[in-house]
Protein backbone atom coordinates (compact mmCIF):
# COMPACT_ATOMS: atom_id res chain seq x y z
CA UNK A 1 0.00 0.00 0.00
CA UNK A 2 2.92 2.36 1.05
CA UNK A 3 4.37 1.28 -2.25
CA UNK A 4 1.24 2.32 -4.31
CA UNK A 5 0.47 5.33 -3.00
CA UNK A 6 4.98 6.44 -3.28
CA UNK A 7 4.11 5.76 -6.57
CA UNK A 8 0.91 7.64 -7.41
CA UNK A 9 3.00 10.83 -5.66
CA UNK A 10 5.67 10.00 -7.61
CA UNK A 11 3.69 9.88 -10.98
CA UNK A 12 1.99 13.35 -9.88
CA UNK A 13 5.16 15.25 -9.45
CA UNK A 14 6.66 13.84 -12.60
CA UNK A 15 3.20 15.96 -13.99
CA UNK A 16 3.67 19.25 -12.10
CA UNK A 17 7.65 19.20 -13.33
CA UNK A 18 6.46 18.24 -16.85
CA UNK A 19 4.09 21.17 -16.67
CA UNK A 20 7.06 23.29 -14.63
CA UNK A 21 9.32 22.74 -17.97
CA UNK A 22 6.09 24.15 -19.79
CA UNK A 23 6.00 27.30 -18.10
CA UNK A 24 10.13 27.87 -18.43
CA UNK A 25 9.92 27.45 -22.31
CA UNK A 26 7.45 29.76 -22.58
CA UNK A 27 9.62 32.17 -20.44
CA UNK A 28 10.42 35.72 -22.15
CA UNK A 29 13.29 38.13 -21.00
CA UNK A 30 10.87 40.06 -19.11
CA UNK A 31 9.27 37.67 -17.34
CA UNK A 32 12.73 36.19 -16.00
CA UNK A 33 13.39 39.68 -15.50
CA UNK A 34 10.68 40.38 -12.70
CA UNK A 35 10.82 36.81 -11.18
CA UNK A 36 14.77 37.02 -10.66
CA UNK A 37 14.20 40.83 -8.93
CA UNK A 38 11.71 39.59 -7.10
CA UNK A 39 13.37 36.74 -5.90
CA UNK A 40 16.20 39.27 -4.92
CA UNK A 41 13.59 41.52 -3.00
CA UNK A 42 12.26 39.23 -1.06
CA UNK A 43 16.07 37.84 -0.49
CA UNK A 44 17.01 40.91 1.05
CA UNK A 45 14.06 40.68 3.43
CA UNK A 46 14.92 37.12 4.47
CA UNK A 47 18.14 38.62 5.94
CA UNK A 48 17.10 40.21 9.38
CA UNK A 49 13.93 38.24 9.34
CA UNK A 50 16.20 35.34 9.45
CA UNK A 51 18.69 36.85 12.41
CA UNK A 52 15.99 38.08 14.41
CA UNK A 53 14.58 34.82 14.70
CA UNK A 54 17.57 32.91 15.13
CA UNK A 55 18.07 35.23 18.07
CA UNK A 56 14.53 34.19 19.02
CA UNK A 57 15.26 30.96 19.12
CA UNK A 58 18.83 31.27 21.12
CA UNK A 59 20.94 29.80 18.17
CA UNK A 60 24.16 31.73 15.68
CA UNK A 61 22.25 33.89 13.12
CA UNK A 62 24.30 31.72 10.37
CA UNK A 63 21.99 28.92 11.77
CA UNK A 64 18.87 31.00 10.82
CA UNK A 65 20.52 31.86 7.32
CA UNK A 66 21.10 28.43 6.87
CA UNK A 67 17.88 27.28 6.96
CA UNK A 68 16.42 30.10 4.95
CA UNK A 69 18.71 29.18 1.71
CA UNK A 70 17.88 25.72 2.22
CA UNK A 71 14.62 25.31 3.13
CA UNK A 72 13.99 28.11 0.70
CA UNK A 73 15.20 26.44 -2.12
CA UNK A 74 13.95 22.81 -1.56
CA UNK A 75 10.64 24.17 -1.41
CA UNK A 76 10.68 26.03 -4.71
CA UNK A 77 11.90 23.77 -6.91
CA UNK A 78 9.49 21.01 -5.52
CA UNK A 79 6.53 22.74 -3.38
CA UNK A 80 3.28 22.45 -4.28
CA UNK A 81 2.56 26.34 -5.20
CA UNK A 82 5.14 28.19 -7.03
CA UNK A 83 5.40 31.81 -5.83
CA UNK A 84 5.83 30.98 -2.52
CA UNK A 85 8.38 31.93 -0.26
CA UNK A 86 9.78 29.59 2.99
CA UNK A 87 12.34 29.85 4.90
CA UNK A 88 13.05 30.40 9.43
CA UNK A 89 9.99 31.84 11.22
CA UNK A 90 8.73 33.20 14.08
CA UNK A 91 6.03 31.22 14.62
CA UNK A 92 8.81 27.90 14.51
CA UNK A 93 11.63 29.80 16.89
CA UNK A 94 9.39 30.35 19.84
CA UNK A 95 8.89 26.48 20.22
CA UNK A 96 12.59 26.13 20.08
CA UNK A 97 13.61 28.58 22.42
CA UNK A 98 12.82 25.65 25.26
CA UNK A 99 15.03 23.01 23.66
CA UNK A 100 17.54 24.78 22.70
CA UNK A 101 17.78 26.03 26.35
CA UNK A 102 17.58 22.78 27.78
CA UNK A 103 19.25 20.76 25.39
CA UNK A 104 21.47 22.36 23.46
CA UNK A 105 21.79 23.33 19.49
CA UNK A 106 22.50 19.79 18.61
CA UNK A 107 18.97 18.48 20.01
CA UNK A 108 17.39 21.66 17.41
CA UNK A 109 19.24 19.70 14.84
CA UNK A 110 17.68 16.32 15.43
CA UNK A 111 14.51 17.66 15.94
CA UNK A 112 14.22 19.70 12.57
CA UNK A 113 15.05 16.19 11.09
CA UNK A 114 12.21 14.35 12.86
CA UNK A 115 10.20 16.92 12.26
CA UNK A 116 10.57 17.04 8.44
CA UNK A 117 10.25 13.05 8.61
CA UNK A 118 6.96 13.63 10.46
CA UNK A 119 5.91 16.22 7.42
CA UNK A 120 7.23 13.70 4.62
CA UNK A 121 4.83 11.10 6.12
CA UNK A 122 1.88 13.63 6.07
CA UNK A 123 2.41 14.12 2.31
CA UNK A 124 2.92 10.63 1.54
CA UNK A 125 -0.77 10.01 3.27
CA UNK A 126 -1.60 12.84 1.54
CA UNK A 127 -2.99 14.65 5.12
CA UNK A 128 -2.60 18.06 3.23
CA UNK A 129 -5.88 17.58 1.89
CA UNK A 130 -7.61 18.08 5.44
CA UNK A 131 -6.59 21.75 5.48
CA UNK A 132 -9.81 21.99 3.35
CA UNK A 133 -11.68 21.66 6.80
CA UNK A 134 -10.71 24.95 7.82
CA UNK A 135 -13.00 27.37 7.18
CA UNK A 136 -13.07 30.76 6.00
CA UNK A 137 -13.23 32.81 8.86
CA UNK A 138 -10.12 30.97 10.44
CA UNK A 139 -8.56 31.46 7.33
CA UNK A 140 -9.32 35.52 8.20
CA UNK A 141 -8.41 35.50 11.60
CA UNK A 142 -4.99 34.04 10.47
CA UNK A 143 -3.88 36.44 7.79
CA UNK A 144 -5.41 39.14 10.23
CA UNK A 145 -3.29 37.31 13.43
CA UNK A 146 0.06 36.98 10.75
CA UNK A 147 -0.26 40.78 10.25
CA UNK A 148 -0.15 41.91 13.69
CA UNK A 149 2.42 39.18 14.46
CA UNK A 150 4.96 40.72 11.34
CA UNK A 151 4.07 44.62 12.67
CA UNK A 152 4.78 43.70 16.67
CA UNK A 153 8.22 41.91 14.94
CA UNK A 154 9.41 44.84 13.61
CA UNK A 155 8.94 47.52 16.22
CA UNK A 156 12.23 45.89 17.85
CA UNK A 157 13.44 48.02 15.21
CA UNK A 158 12.92 50.96 17.22
CA UNK A 159 14.76 49.83 20.07
CA UNK A 160 18.61 50.72 20.71
CA UNK A 161 20.59 48.36 18.95
CA UNK A 162 22.08 45.50 21.74
CA UNK A 163 19.17 46.79 24.55
CA UNK A 164 16.34 44.75 22.41
CA UNK A 165 16.12 41.56 22.64
CA UNK A 166 12.55 39.11 21.78
CA UNK A 167 9.75 38.06 23.36
CA UNK A 168 7.08 35.78 22.09
CA UNK A 169 6.20 36.26 18.42
CA UNK A 170 9.56 38.86 18.10
CA UNK A 171 7.69 41.58 20.22
CA UNK A 172 10.73 43.06 21.49
CA UNK A 173 10.97 44.80 24.79
CA UNK A 174 14.16 47.15 25.34
CA UNK A 175 15.43 50.72 25.24
CA UNK A 176 13.62 52.55 22.70
CA UNK A 177 15.00 54.84 20.38
CA UNK A 178 14.46 58.52 21.04
CA UNK A 179 15.25 61.95 19.68
CA UNK A 180 16.72 62.69 16.63
CA UNK A 181 17.65 58.54 15.99
CA UNK A 182 13.78 57.54 15.98
CA UNK A 183 13.44 60.81 13.82
CA UNK A 184 15.50 59.20 11.15
CA UNK A 185 14.16 55.84 11.68
CA UNK A 186 10.62 56.73 11.45
CA UNK A 187 11.13 59.16 8.76
CA UNK A 188 13.19 56.44 6.49
CA UNK A 189 10.32 53.78 7.15
CA UNK A 190 7.81 56.52 5.82
CA UNK A 191 9.73 57.32 3.05
CA UNK A 192 10.18 53.43 1.85
CA UNK A 193 6.33 53.07 2.26
CA UNK A 194 6.07 56.10 -0.03
CA UNK A 195 8.06 55.03 -3.03
CA UNK A 196 6.53 51.22 -2.94
CA UNK A 197 3.05 52.95 -2.98
CA UNK A 198 4.24 54.99 -5.96
CA UNK A 199 6.29 53.29 -7.86
CA UNK A 200 3.71 51.18 -9.59
CA UNK A 201 1.75 54.53 -10.60
CA UNK A 202 5.10 54.96 -12.18
CA UNK A 203 6.91 52.07 -13.63
CA UNK A 204 6.65 48.39 -13.47
CA UNK A 205 9.91 47.54 -14.76
CA UNK A 206 11.53 46.97 -11.13
CA UNK A 207 9.74 45.66 -8.19
CA UNK A 208 8.45 48.59 -6.08
CA UNK A 209 9.72 47.06 -2.85
CA UNK A 210 13.32 46.65 -4.67
CA UNK A 211 13.44 50.40 -5.90
CA UNK A 212 12.32 51.76 -2.16
CA UNK A 213 15.13 49.23 -0.61
CA UNK A 214 17.79 51.12 -3.66
CA UNK A 215 16.97 54.92 -2.96
CA UNK A 216 16.43 54.80 0.81
CA UNK A 217 20.25 52.82 0.86
CA UNK A 218 21.70 55.15 -1.53
CA UNK A 219 20.10 58.48 0.61
CA UNK A 220 21.98 56.90 3.87
CA UNK A 221 24.96 56.27 2.11
CA UNK A 222 25.41 59.89 0.12
CA UNK A 223 24.10 62.11 3.03
CA UNK A 224 25.97 60.02 5.65
CA UNK A 225 23.31 59.47 8.49
CA UNK A 226 24.18 57.72 11.48
CA UNK A 227 21.21 54.99 10.95
CA UNK A 228 20.75 50.95 12.00
CA UNK A 229 21.64 48.83 9.26
CA UNK A 230 21.28 44.94 8.76
CA UNK A 231 24.80 44.78 10.07
CA UNK A 232 23.65 46.21 13.39
CA UNK A 233 21.74 42.82 14.03
CA UNK A 234 25.13 40.49 13.20
CA UNK A 235 27.23 39.34 10.72
CA UNK A 236 26.11 37.28 8.33
CA UNK A 237 29.55 36.68 6.43
CA UNK A 238 29.79 32.75 6.54
CA UNK A 239 30.90 29.08 4.01
CA UNK A 240 28.68 26.76 2.29
CA UNK A 241 26.60 24.53 5.11
CA UNK A 242 28.31 21.40 5.72
CA UNK A 243 26.63 17.73 6.08
CA UNK A 244 26.87 17.23 10.01
CA UNK A 245 25.21 14.30 11.73
CA UNK A 246 24.04 16.06 14.98
CA UNK A 247 26.11 14.43 18.26
CA UNK A 248 23.40 13.57 20.45
CA UNK A 249 22.91 9.57 21.74
CA UNK A 250 20.57 7.93 19.83
CA UNK A 251 18.77 6.16 22.34
CA UNK A 252 15.15 5.96 23.70
CA UNK A 253 15.14 8.70 26.26
CA UNK A 254 16.93 11.13 23.20
CA UNK A 255 13.56 10.52 21.30
CA UNK A 256 11.00 11.21 24.68
CA UNK A 257 13.22 14.63 24.46
CA UNK A 258 13.16 15.67 20.78
CA UNK A 259 9.48 13.98 19.90
CA UNK A 260 6.88 16.14 20.92
CA UNK A 261 8.96 19.44 19.82
CA UNK A 262 9.13 17.70 16.54
CA UNK A 263 5.31 16.90 16.39
CA UNK A 264 4.47 20.60 17.47
CA UNK A 265 6.88 22.12 14.65
CA UNK A 266 5.99 19.63 12.15
CA UNK A 267 2.41 20.89 13.02
CA UNK A 268 2.34 24.11 13.22
CA UNK A 269 5.29 24.39 10.26
CA UNK A 270 2.44 22.32 7.70
CA UNK A 271 -0.51 24.43 8.95
CA UNK A 272 1.08 27.72 8.58
CA UNK A 273 2.38 26.42 4.94
CA UNK A 274 -0.78 24.65 3.77
CA UNK A 275 -2.83 28.45 4.33
CA UNK A 276 -0.23 30.30 3.20
CA UNK A 277 -0.66 28.50 0.12
CA UNK A 278 -4.76 29.03 0.06
CA UNK A 279 -3.81 32.65 0.24
CA UNK A 280 -1.47 32.46 -2.30
CA UNK A 281 -3.62 30.20 -4.58
CA UNK A 282 -6.64 33.07 -4.17
CA UNK A 283 -4.39 35.45 -5.20
CA UNK A 284 -2.78 33.66 -8.49
CA UNK A 285 -5.54 31.63 -9.29
CA UNK A 286 -4.27 28.02 -8.74
CA UNK A 287 -5.22 25.41 -6.93
CA UNK A 288 -4.38 21.99 -5.60
CA UNK A 289 -1.17 20.84 -4.27
CA UNK A 290 -1.48 20.77 -0.77
CA UNK A 291 0.38 16.71 -0.41
CA UNK A 292 2.71 17.91 -2.61
CA UNK A 293 4.08 21.07 -0.18
CA UNK A 294 3.79 18.63 2.97
CA UNK A 295 6.01 16.62 1.08
CA UNK A 296 8.55 19.68 0.06
CA UNK A 297 8.26 21.04 4.14
CA UNK A 298 9.23 17.74 4.98
CA UNK A 299 12.08 17.14 2.50
CA UNK A 300 13.29 20.67 3.46
CA UNK A 301 13.39 19.84 7.22
CA UNK A 302 15.13 17.03 7.21
CA UNK A 303 18.03 18.15 4.69
CA UNK A 304 18.24 21.73 6.67
CA UNK A 305 18.89 19.37 9.81
CA UNK A 306 21.49 17.72 8.57
CA UNK A 307 23.15 21.05 7.34
CA UNK A 308 22.90 23.13 10.99
CA UNK A 309 19.48 24.70 9.81
CA UNK A 310 16.86 25.85 12.76
CA UNK A 311 13.97 24.55 9.89
CA UNK A 312 11.18 26.56 8.62
CA UNK A 313 7.85 26.84 6.78
CA UNK A 314 6.30 29.04 4.25
CA UNK A 315 6.73 32.74 5.38
CA UNK A 316 2.89 34.48 4.60
CA UNK A 317 5.34 38.29 4.69
CA UNK A 318 8.08 37.04 2.13
CA UNK A 319 5.16 35.42 -0.06
CA UNK A 320 3.10 38.45 -0.22
CA UNK A 321 5.94 40.67 -1.07
CA UNK A 322 6.97 37.92 -3.78
CA UNK A 323 3.58 37.84 -5.29
CA UNK A 324 3.34 41.33 -5.22
CA UNK A 325 6.46 42.05 -7.38
CA UNK A 326 5.28 40.02 -9.79
CA UNK A 327 6.72 36.34 -8.91
CA UNK A 328 4.56 33.54 -10.35
CA UNK A 329 7.03 31.24 -10.97
CA UNK A 330 9.72 28.69 -9.59
CA UNK A 331 12.12 30.63 -10.24
CA UNK A 332 11.71 33.84 -8.15
CA UNK A 333 11.75 31.59 -5.30
CA UNK A 334 14.48 29.67 -6.25
CA UNK A 335 16.46 33.50 -7.19
CA UNK A 336 15.12 34.23 -3.18
CA UNK A 337 17.68 31.44 -2.02
CA UNK A 338 20.54 31.70 -4.58
CA UNK A 339 20.79 35.46 -3.52
CA UNK A 340 20.92 34.73 -0.06
CA UNK A 341 23.48 32.18 -0.25
CA UNK A 342 25.18 35.00 -2.33
CA UNK A 343 25.24 37.49 0.36
CA UNK A 344 26.01 34.53 3.18
CA UNK A 345 29.51 33.96 1.05
CA UNK A 346 30.67 37.07 -1.25
CA UNK A 347 28.27 40.14 -0.30
CA UNK A 348 27.81 40.47 3.41
CA UNK A 349 29.51 43.67 3.37
CA UNK A 350 27.08 45.40 1.03
CA UNK A 351 23.77 43.88 2.53
CA UNK A 352 25.33 44.44 6.29
CA UNK A 353 24.66 48.85 5.37
CA UNK A 354 21.03 48.36 4.14
CA UNK A 355 18.95 50.80 6.62
CA UNK A 356 16.94 48.53 9.06
CA UNK A 357 14.47 51.57 8.22
CA UNK A 358 13.94 50.35 4.71
CA UNK A 359 13.33 46.58 5.61
CA UNK A 360 11.17 47.78 8.04
CA UNK A 361 8.76 49.88 5.48
CA UNK A 362 8.50 47.04 3.67
CA UNK A 363 7.30 44.82 6.03
CA UNK A 364 4.45 47.29 7.14
CA UNK A 365 3.23 47.56 3.77
CA UNK A 366 3.47 43.81 3.93
CA UNK A 367 1.20 44.15 6.77
CA UNK A 368 -1.25 46.72 5.14
CA UNK A 369 -1.55 44.09 2.55
CA UNK A 370 -1.68 41.01 4.36
CA UNK A 371 -4.62 42.12 6.93
CA UNK A 372 -8.23 41.06 5.68
CA UNK A 373 -9.49 44.79 6.45
CA UNK A 374 -12.77 43.77 5.10
CA UNK A 375 -13.12 41.72 7.38
CA UNK A 376 -13.55 44.22 9.66
CA UNK A 377 -16.76 46.12 7.60
CA UNK A 378 -18.59 42.47 7.49
CA UNK A 379 -18.69 41.62 11.30
CA UNK A 380 -21.85 43.13 11.54
CA UNK A 381 -23.36 41.05 8.55
CA UNK A 382 -21.95 37.77 9.32
CA UNK A 383 -23.45 35.26 11.72
CA UNK A 384 -22.35 36.39 15.52
CA UNK A 385 -20.37 32.39 15.56
CA UNK A 386 -18.27 33.45 12.41
CA UNK A 387 -17.14 36.70 13.88
CA UNK A 388 -16.50 35.41 16.88
CA UNK A 389 -14.04 32.87 14.89
CA UNK A 390 -12.43 35.56 13.46
CA UNK A 391 -11.29 37.49 16.70
CA UNK A 392 -10.59 34.35 18.51
CA UNK A 393 -8.23 32.77 16.07
CA UNK A 394 -6.71 36.31 15.31
CA UNK A 395 -5.94 37.05 19.11
CA UNK A 396 -4.39 33.24 20.22
CA UNK A 397 -2.17 33.60 17.00
CA UNK A 398 -0.90 37.14 18.48
CA UNK A 399 -1.10 35.62 21.59
CA UNK A 400 0.34 31.80 21.58
CA UNK A 401 0.88 30.39 18.09
CA UNK A 402 -0.95 29.55 14.59
CA UNK A 403 -1.50 26.03 15.44
CA UNK A 404 -3.49 26.62 18.69
CA UNK A 405 -5.24 29.14 16.98
CA UNK A 406 -6.48 27.29 14.20
CA UNK A 407 -7.57 24.04 15.70
CA UNK A 408 -9.27 26.41 18.12
CA UNK A 409 -11.34 28.31 15.60
CA UNK A 410 -12.33 24.79 13.96
CA UNK A 411 -13.60 23.35 16.88
CA UNK A 412 -15.52 26.32 17.42
CA UNK A 413 -17.27 26.48 13.58
CA UNK A 414 -17.57 22.47 14.09
CA UNK A 415 -19.58 22.98 17.13
CA UNK A 416 -21.64 25.65 16.01
CA UNK A 417 -22.55 23.66 13.02
CA UNK A 418 -23.11 20.51 15.07
CA UNK A 419 -25.38 23.45 17.49
CA UNK A 420 -27.50 24.75 14.17
CA UNK A 421 -28.20 21.64 12.36
CA UNK A 422 -29.45 19.88 16.19
CA UNK A 423 -32.24 22.46 15.65
CA UNK A 424 -33.15 21.26 12.36
CA UNK A 425 -35.10 18.18 12.71
CA UNK A 426 -38.16 18.45 12.93
CA UNK A 427 -41.37 16.07 12.15
CA UNK A 428 -44.58 16.03 9.82
CA UNK A 429 -47.21 13.77 11.09
CA UNK A 430 -49.48 12.08 8.53
CA UNK A 431 -52.22 9.50 8.54
CA UNK A 432 -50.95 6.61 6.32
CA UNK A 433 -52.43 6.11 3.19
CA UNK A 434 -51.34 2.47 2.31
CA UNK A 435 -52.39 1.53 6.16
CA UNK A 436 -55.67 2.96 7.86
CA UNK A 437 -54.88 3.28 11.18
CA UNK A 438 -51.97 3.49 11.03
CA UNK A 439 -49.47 7.30 11.87
CA UNK A 440 -46.70 8.53 9.51
CA UNK A 441 -43.51 10.72 11.10
CA UNK A 442 -41.78 12.44 8.26
CA UNK A 443 -38.63 13.30 9.44
CA UNK A 444 -36.76 16.34 8.40
CA UNK A 445 -33.20 17.19 8.90
CA UNK A 446 -29.96 15.51 9.70
CA UNK A 447 -29.59 13.19 12.69
CA UNK A 448 -26.74 12.81 14.35
CA UNK A 449 -25.27 13.10 18.29
CA UNK A 450 -26.53 16.23 18.16
CA UNK A 451 -30.15 16.48 17.45
CA UNK A 452 -30.83 12.91 18.93
CA UNK A 453 -32.59 14.47 22.06
CA UNK A 454 -34.72 16.78 20.12
CA UNK A 455 -35.25 13.64 17.81
CA UNK A 456 -36.88 11.66 20.88
CA UNK A 457 -39.19 14.38 21.89
CA UNK A 458 -40.93 14.73 18.59
CA UNK A 459 -42.40 11.03 19.54
CA UNK A 460 -45.32 9.67 22.15
CA UNK A 461 -45.37 6.23 22.66
CA UNK A 462 -48.09 6.14 24.53
CA UNK A 463 -50.65 8.37 22.66
CA UNK A 464 -49.64 6.96 19.38
CA UNK A 465 -51.43 4.21 17.66
CA UNK A 466 -50.69 0.64 17.28
CA UNK A 467 -48.47 0.85 14.08
CA UNK A 468 -46.51 3.87 13.67
CA UNK A 469 -44.01 4.09 10.28
CA UNK A 470 -41.11 6.57 10.70
CA UNK A 471 -40.09 7.39 7.35
CA UNK A 472 -36.27 9.13 6.87
CA UNK A 473 -36.77 10.05 2.58
CA UNK A 474 -35.81 13.63 3.89
CA UNK A 475 -33.75 13.17 6.61
CA UNK A 476 -29.66 11.70 6.66
CA UNK A 477 -28.44 9.43 9.43
CA UNK A 478 -25.16 10.24 9.84
CA UNK A 479 -23.38 8.17 12.77
CA UNK A 480 -23.95 5.60 14.76
CA UNK A 481 -25.04 7.99 17.82
CA UNK A 482 -28.11 8.41 15.42
CA UNK A 483 -28.78 4.34 14.74
CA UNK A 484 -28.72 4.47 18.69
CA UNK A 485 -31.42 6.54 18.90
CA UNK A 486 -33.80 4.82 16.51
CA UNK A 487 -33.09 1.90 18.17
CA UNK A 488 -34.36 3.30 21.65
CA UNK A 489 -37.00 4.73 20.35
CA UNK A 490 -38.07 1.53 18.78
CA UNK A 491 -37.86 0.04 21.81
CA UNK A 492 -40.02 2.25 23.84
CA UNK A 493 -42.55 1.66 21.33
CA UNK A 494 -42.18 -2.15 21.71
CA UNK A 495 -42.72 -1.93 25.29
CA UNK A 496 -45.95 -0.15 24.48
CA UNK A 497 -47.25 -3.60 22.85
CA UNK A 498 -46.97 -1.37 19.48
CA UNK A 499 -45.29 -1.66 16.16
CA UNK A 500 -42.83 0.34 14.78
CA UNK A 501 -41.47 0.55 11.11
CA UNK A 502 -39.03 2.27 9.43
CA UNK A 503 -38.87 3.61 5.89
CA UNK A 504 -36.22 5.02 3.65
CA UNK A 505 -33.41 3.63 5.55
CA UNK A 506 -29.97 2.47 3.89
CA UNK A 507 -29.29 -1.11 3.67
CA UNK A 508 -26.38 -0.35 6.08
CA UNK A 509 -28.62 1.20 8.89
CA UNK A 510 -31.08 -2.33 8.13
CA UNK A 511 -28.11 -4.42 9.15
CA UNK A 512 -27.07 -2.43 12.38
CA UNK A 513 -30.27 -2.58 13.83
CA UNK A 514 -30.89 -5.17 15.71
CA UNK A 515 -34.98 -5.49 15.37
CA UNK A 516 -34.85 -5.00 11.80
CA UNK A 517 -36.32 -8.14 10.81
CA UNK A 518 -39.59 -6.35 12.53
CA UNK A 519 -39.42 -2.83 11.60
CA UNK A 520 -38.37 -2.26 8.54
CA UNK A 521 -40.42 -1.25 5.39
CA UNK A 522 -39.16 -1.78 2.30
CA UNK A 523 -39.44 0.72 -0.55
CA UNK A 524 -39.17 0.94 -4.20
CA UNK A 525 -37.09 3.99 -3.73
CA UNK A 526 -35.29 2.95 -1.09
CA UNK A 527 -31.71 4.28 -1.31
CA UNK A 528 -28.41 2.48 -2.28
CA UNK A 529 -26.13 4.52 -0.28
CA UNK A 530 -24.52 3.68 2.76
CA UNK A 531 -22.98 5.28 5.86
CA UNK A 532 -19.98 6.25 7.81
CA UNK A 533 -17.30 6.36 5.67
CA UNK A 534 -14.33 6.20 8.33
CA UNK A 535 -16.16 3.27 9.70
CA UNK A 536 -15.98 1.25 6.45
CA UNK A 537 -12.00 1.42 7.09
CA UNK A 538 -11.99 -0.04 10.50
CA UNK A 539 -14.65 -2.82 10.62
CA UNK A 540 -15.98 -3.08 7.25
CA UNK A 541 -19.65 -3.02 8.47
CA UNK A 542 -20.53 0.50 6.96
CA UNK A 543 -19.88 1.93 3.41
CA UNK A 544 -19.95 5.22 2.44
CA UNK A 545 -22.66 7.61 2.03
CA UNK A 546 -25.46 8.58 3.72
Amino acid sequence: MARSILSTFAERLSVSEMAGAADLNGFTPNRIKTEILSGLTVSLALVPEAVAFAFVAGVHPLVGLYAAFIVGLITAVIGGRPGMISGATGALAVVMVALVANHGVEYLFATVVLMGVLQLAAGIFRLGKFIRLVPHPVMLGFVNGLAIVIFLAQLGQFQVPGTAHAAGHGMANGEWLTGWPLVLMLGLTALTMAIIWATPKLTTAIPAPLAAIAFVTGLVAVLGLDVARVGDLASIKGGLPVFHVPAIPLTVETLKIIFPYAFILAAIGLIESLLTLNLVGEITGKKGGASQECVAQGTANVVTGFFGGMGGCAMIGQSMINVKSGGRTRLSGIAAALFLLVFILAASGLIEQIPLGALVGVMFMVVIGTFAWRSLMIMRKIPLTDAFVIVIVTAITVKYDLATAVVVGVIVSALAFAWNNAKRIRIIERDSVREPGAKVYEIEGPLFFGSTDGFASLFDPAADPDVVIIDFLHSRIVDQSALQAIEDLAAKYEAQGKTVRLRHLTRDCHKLLNRAGQLLVDSDDDPDYQIAADYSVRTGIFGAGH
